[in-house]
């Protein structure tokens, strides 16, 4: 049984219309998919990644129009991050972004990469994050996620200077996205909150075989740990990472908010070995789910944040054109009934360059 990576991160917008023009236009993803929720037909289900949606770059949103903002907190997703190769794309991020009229922090000094944060338009933290360094900075490959290593001091003093921050910024207007600033590598890595780390690390490296790849303290609370855990050498796209902090509130759900992450596997049998093993540990998990697009099962972590395992393919080709993904509303053929009630109910997006 094998876990490949992330595969899709799941939230919450308020507003269809304005998160598309927000993920293609200012950060020039690709809307790969427009469809509905399955469970909830009278809503939008957008898909934003790569040129193909593929796994590990997939961000998706379902639409409540009518929820109210959420709030980050135990059980609940506190960010996700973008991957950028380099420093320079990071500062190019910056000034587009600052430009564009939002609120930029950053770039900071995470020792393994360093990254800037902003906020999209129903509050969710977004975070940019140079592929490396990388996590064998401070141990050897062989050894990763073996001790706790913190931050060091100056580290977390360069971290506090707030003039020297601001100043750091691309010197000039960046109105297009250049090819080195692409973000259609994918996810960096989603980071999550949990009351007990040693408990989440049984769940993440114990029953799901994912490797801890470091230990370390929040930089910005070192009091906190943060723990992280991915494939392999934990290479940006396969990380999932948590803040310890057992007296935070609860995740309260709503706009801005995460609603579930995924981590993909090879194929349907990979899925069931899967869905086999968590039953075995006495862990709730739900029955294989058709997506269309992939097949699901649903658990939860230790503090409920659910967690989807969910199939590498078909993909999002299956039922449009590559060069037309994300053009027109996409049902599965249980649904194609309904189309028109559906539709009525929708209102229609309008794209530009989608992120093109």
């Amino acid at each position: 049984m094998t876990i490949l990576g992330l595969h899709h991160l799941t939230l919450v917008c308020a507003d269809a219309q304005r998160t598309v023009d927000f993920y293609t236009q200012s950060l020039g993803l690709r809307l790969v998919k427009q469809t509905v929720n399955f469970d909830d037909p009278g809503s939008y289900h957008l898909y934003f990644g790569d040129d193909l949606g593929r796994p590990g770059t997939a961000v998706t949103f379902f639409e409540w129009p009518r929820a109210p903002r959420g709030a980050w907190g135990l059980g609940g997703t506190h960010h996700f991050a973008l991957t950028v190769n380099d420093y320079d794309g990071l500062l190019k991020w910056k000034r587009r972004l600052s430009d564009l009229g939002l609120k930029v922090d950053g770039p900071l000094d995470r020792r393994y990469f360093k990254s800037i944060y902003f906020r999209d338009p129903d509050g969710v933290i977004l975070e940019i994050a140079t592929h490396g360094p990388g996590w064998t900075v401070d141990e050897a490959p062989e050894a990763l996620g073996t001790e706790r290593r913190d931050p060091p001091a100056e580290m977390l003093i360069r971290n506090r200077d707030e003039a020297a921050i601001a100043a750091a910024t691309w010197p000039e207007p960046v109105p297009a996205i250049t090819p080195d600033m692409a973000l259609r590598q994918g996810m960096h890595h989603i980071t999550a909150i949990c009351s007990d780390i040693q408990r989440t690390d049984a769940f993440f490296s114990g029953l799901l075989g994912l490797r801890r790849v470091k230990m370390t303290g929040n930089f910005d609370d070192p009091t906190s740990a943060h723990w992280y855990w991915g494939v392999g050498e934990g290479k940006p796209g396969t990380l999932i990472t948590y803040f310890e902090r057992p007296r935070e509130r609860r995740v309260q759900m709503g706009a801005g908010q995460t609603h579930h992450f995924a981590l993909a596997v090879p194929d349907e049998a990979d899925q069931l070995a899967w869905r086999e093993k968590i039953l075995r540990a006495m862990v709730r998990v739900s029955p294989v789910m058709d997506r269309v697009y992939f097949k699901s099962i649903y658990t939860s972590d230790p503090d409920g944040h659910i967690v989807e395992l969910a199939t590498a393919g078909p993909g999002f080709a299956v039922d449009e054109e590559p060069s037309r993904l994300g053009r027109s509303l996409q049902l599965p053929p249980w649904l194609e009934t309904h189309r028109h009630d559906i539709e009525r109910v929708l209102k229609p997006l309008h794209l530009e360059d989608n992120g093109r």
